[in-house]
């Protein structure tokens, strides 16, 4: 069997069943365990499938990402307006992070020119709108290209997280869910984000009221891992106490 022949049999089997373990994955190709891993380390890296402890598990039920364009104009006025109080919790020569929501591009597009600050970021559309900002240094995590975001996600965009410590890290999301807390579309977004969450002294979920009472396919983080939440008006006064028993500090704008 060729290499490429067996990847297409392990991501054929993983797709079937779910998941499946790499003692398994080994007597059905008639290779080594070894070389087993081996295989999953590459397919992940393509985002073919994503590694478990033991195994491997399915990445093709997982929702597709909305758009960027379409991201861009949903709740268009709400996002320029929680982007606008998110830029006054920025001080002179913070580190941020900058997630690839279109929140955050608005952040990145009236960031101040004389501010002097260091984004990290994971977004092309970010780094593009910073990169005439002359005060501002830009460090962009580079790994897989996802299309519909037009964001770096994967193993490589993961570990390069994992260099760098932040003052504060700004990032949005597919659904806020009071008990379940914060979800993504699909793994590979949620890995990068709570990479995210875990490299900040301070966390921001910019996210317009809309995504309240919504709970996407993969968690990402618990809303207690988060500081502070920026939102609009529409939050109902429920939602808004909840948060607050949490300890969770929160704007309304």
């Amino acid at each position: 069997m060729l290499v490429a022949e067996r990847y297409d049999k392990i991501v054929q089997l993983v797709n079937e069943r779910g998941s499946i373990r790499v003692t398994e994955l080994s007597e059905l190709c008639g290779v080594t365990e070894e070389t087993i891993r081996r295989d999953l380390d590459r397919l992940e890296q393509t985002g073919r499938l994503r590694r478990s402890h033991g195994g491997a598990v399915s990445v093709k039920d997982q929702q597709p990402e909305t758009p960027y364009a379409e991201r861009e104009i949903a709740n268009r006025e709400e996002k320029r307006r929680i982007a606008a109080e998110a830029i006054r919790h920025i001080a002179p020569r913070d580190r941020i992070l900058l997630d690839a929501s279109s929140t955050a591009w608005y952040m990145a597009s009236i960031l101040p020119d004389d501010m002097p600050l260091t984004v990290l970021t994971n977004s092309i559309k970010v780094a593009l709108e910073l990169s005439g900002k002359e005060r501002i240094e830009v460090i962009s995590t580079g790994g897989i290209l996802a299309q519909r975001s037009l964001s770096y996600v994967g193993p490589l965009a993961e570990r390069s997280l994992d260099a760098y410590h932040v003052d504060k890290a700004f990032f949005s999301c597919k659904g806020v869910h009071l008990e379940r807390g914060v979800s993504e579309s699909n793994e590979l977004q949620a890995r990068v984000k709570q990479k995210m969450i875990g490299m900040a002294d301070r966390v921001y979920l910019l996210a317009d009221a809309s995504k309240f009472g919504v709970q996407a396919f993969t968690h990402v983080a618990d809303l207690r891992e988060i500081d502070a939440v920026i939102t609009d008006r529409r939050l109902t006064t429920e939602s808004l106490e909840r948060l607050r028993d949490m300890a969770v500090e929160v704007t309304t704008v």
